[in-house]
């Protein structure tokens, strides 16, 4: 039974408010939890996230506070955080947010945090979807369109790390600026209007055309005894809003591509940081990849079996797939797309529209080989849990708040990992 499902129980005999996800044990025997959330943590416009979390009146942050408290990671990516110089987003949510308690929930403090910045909203100067004009001015789609990876404004849709365990700030490594083009064998979209091939983008485009839409990061965790493993984060551009040029699914499978490569020695040659370091990670190091991917192994839209990229990665930990009551309750449910989906849908991550995609698992926490999985689960309840108001279902009412769920549209992913010397 994994940590949720007792949760789970508890709840079902009214004991909600005690029956949390037991945190995982941080000591000798190293048992870690890594988790992904994919919190809708950002806003319409600069500045309203810190004005959302200067109190903690917010009920959807208040919502994603709980979620984490009661998953209790060790140490959490949350993808859709916007970006905010000088960790000043970050540390509020930790301040009036994660360190409250929340409907009587125990709060949850992480030491270490880390954010940089990302490449949505930044504008580029170029028309790279083609309509004509080059947007340089924030506040549309248009402008997020020509940015260097969507978003109206910059920073909106980044990235933050909360962690319990030291992050070797020194030792990280950013992939912010890695151009797309200087990936060997890239996916480039073509134009199909045209006869020459992977031509959407000009060239003097592609001089500039970075491929991460926000950005990739190699966070070091320190997990005692001289040990560390690498958390490899990002959150690969959805393979959708595009044409058939497939702008956009080509990056998310390149996007993706970057870590299985990232992690193939030989094979990450070509790779350089955002200090101009090359190379990837040893074959000794351990490692988890975590996001927000955007690709379900099975169904949904994405490009060339974009995330069995990882999936079938021979240095990746695929004996344990994380597992929710609610996926398969809700699926059956909302029925549309879903009824046709060959996925497990226990697998789910994400509640999608119900036409099209249909739920899907785009959220993962992917170990590396050496490392062994212990538990793992996604924080979907049933209907009739108590914990169910805290993703419930779409209401256009709470569209101010994030995407018209209570908290957001995906689900919080754990997995439970022990690290140990071979």
């Amino acid at each position: 039974m994994s940590p949720f499902t007792r949760a789970a129980a508890c709840a079902a005999a009214t004991l909600v408010l005690l029956c949390a996800a037991a945190p995982a044990a941080v000591g000798h025997d190293r048992t870690i939890r890594f988790a992904t959330f994919n919190a809708s943590v950002n806003r319409n416009a600069e500045g309203e996230l810190v004005d959302d979390l200067s109190n903690g009146d917010d009920p959807q942050l208040r919502n994603v506070a709980e979620i984490i408290q009661r998953a209790r990671p060790d140490v959490l990516l949350v993808n859709e955080f916007d970006f905010v110089p000088d960790e000043q987003a970050a540390r509020l949510f930790q301040r009036n947010y994660l360190s409250v308690s929340q409907n009587g929930a125990r709060p949850v403090v992480f030491q270490y945090r880390f954010v940089a910045p990302s490449n949505t909203g930044i504008a580029s100067g170029k028309d790279f979807d083609n309509n004509g004009q080059a947007v340089t001015v924030p506040g549309s789609g248009l402008y997020g369109n020509d940015a260097f990876g969507f978003g109206e404004f910059p920073g909106k849709f980044g990235l933050a790390v909360f962690s319990r365990l030291p992050i070797d700030t020194n030792r990280a490594r950013t992939f912010q600026l890695f151009r797309w083009k200087d990936m060997p064998g890239a996916l480039l979209p073509d134009d199909p209007a045209t006869p020459a091939p992977a031509d959407w983008y000009s060239p003097d485009e592609l001089d500039v055309f970075r491929l991460s839409s926000k950005s990739h990061w190699d966070l070091p965790i320190e997990v005692g005894r001289g040990e560390r493993v690498h958390l490899l984060v990002s959150h690969p551009t959805p393979p959708v809003f595009d044409g058939p040029e497939d702008r956009n699914g080509t990056r998310n499978h390149d996007e993706i591509r970057f870590w299985a490569d990232y992690v193939t020695p030989r094979a990450a040659r070509y790779i350089y940081d955002d200090r101009g370091r090359r190379g990837g990670l040893g074959r000794r190091e351990h490692f988890v990849i975590a996001g927000d991917q955007n690709a379900d192994p099975f169904d949904g839209d994405s490009t060339a079996d974009a995330v069995l990229q990882l999936l079938d990665h021979p240095r990746i930990n695929t004996t344990v797939t994380p597992t929710s009551l609610g996926g398969p309750e809700q699926s059956a449910l909302q029925g549309g797309a879903n009824a046709a989906h060959t996925g497990n849908p226990a697998f789910d991550t994400a509640d999608f529209a119900d036409t099209a995609p249909g739920n899907l698992r785009a959220d993962y926490v992917l170990p590396d080989r050496r490392t062994r999985i212990v538990g793992s689960f996604v924080f979907w309840p049933l209907s009739s849990d108590p914990l169910f108001r805290l993703v419930g279902l779409f209401d256009p009412a709470l569209l101010p708040n994030g995407n018209g769920f209570p908290s957001s549209d995906h689900r919080l992913v754990a997995v439970d990992v022990r690290v140990g010397r071979d």
